[in-house]
């Protein structure tokens, strides 16, 4: 009996860790971690990589529906705490991603994103719930009634929902990767003033991706790596000489 529960409780930890490590928020993190960086005034044409640069409004800014927050993007993901016998779980009732047109920014070089195949993970800072104690805001429950739920279920009791919200607003960092290609503002449909803009796009079936998590921000990953290694085989190429 011992042995049977120890087998079923590391299933359950190895299915917990397969989980989170091919989860959509763990590939998207991954994926940016590890591509090369590369400087946008330095990126040519047709090269795939990432960039690091910061959000500028095209389109007049959205209102994520949650916080009220002027923004290029909104991500928000509404659950419900069901339950089935002794078993409880959360249930998705609404996940919904809005995006306007905005620039990347990285000094005052520009990069647009010209694709609809994209990935994204967009860190949920803002966290609400409502239960039975707790009643929704107005705010939130007039979201959920325009997309069908309320948040009271037939009784008149409140369901146990939780709301999360993550929003990309000006100024703010961002990583990207895809393929890049130069061309004029007017090839592009933007304003002419832009003169030359970085097109974003996806490559042969390999999507864009997207993040604001400052891990994967970070510029200086593969060129430390790089210079480790150079530092090695010139230390070595030395020794070779000298013996």
């Amino acid at each position: 009996m011992g042995q049977t529960i120890f087998i079923f409780i590391v299933i359950i930890i190895i299915g917990v860790i397969l989980s989170y490590l091919f989860s959509k928020k763990a590939r998207i993190k991954r994926k940016l971690k590890n591509a090369e960086f590369k400087s946008l005034g330095d990126f040519k044409n047709g090269e795939i990589g990432k960039i690091v640069g910061h959000v500028q409004f095209l389109d007049e800014p959205l209102i994520s529906p949650l916080s009220h927050r002027k923004c290029s993007y909104y991500y928000i993901h509404i659950e419900q705490r069901v339950s089935s016998g002794k078993n409880s779980h959360w249930k998705t009732l609404v996940e919904e991603e809005v995006s306007s047109k905005f620039f990347i920014r990285e000094g005052t070089d520009l990069a647009f994103i010209n694709d609809n195949n994209l990935k994204c993970y967009i860190v949920q800072d803002k966290s609400y719930s409502s239960g039975f104690w707790d009643d929704a805001t107005e705010n939130l429950e007039k979201f959920l009634d325009s997309k069908g739920h309320k948040s009271q279920g037939i009784l008149g009791f409140n369901k146990k929902l939780r709301y999360n919200e993550g929003v990309l607003e000006s100024e703010e960092k961002i990583a990207v990767y895809g393929k890049g290609i130069w061309k004029s503002a007017i090839s592009l449909e933007l304003p002419e003033k832009y003169e030359k803009v970085l097109e974003i796009t996806s490559s042969e079936g390999v999507s864009i991706y997207l993040s604001d998590d400052p891990d994967t921000t970070l510029k200086n990953v593969k060129k430390d790596a790089y210079s480790k290694n150079n530092r090695k085989r010139n230390h070595k190429q030395r020794y070779n000489k000298n013996h």
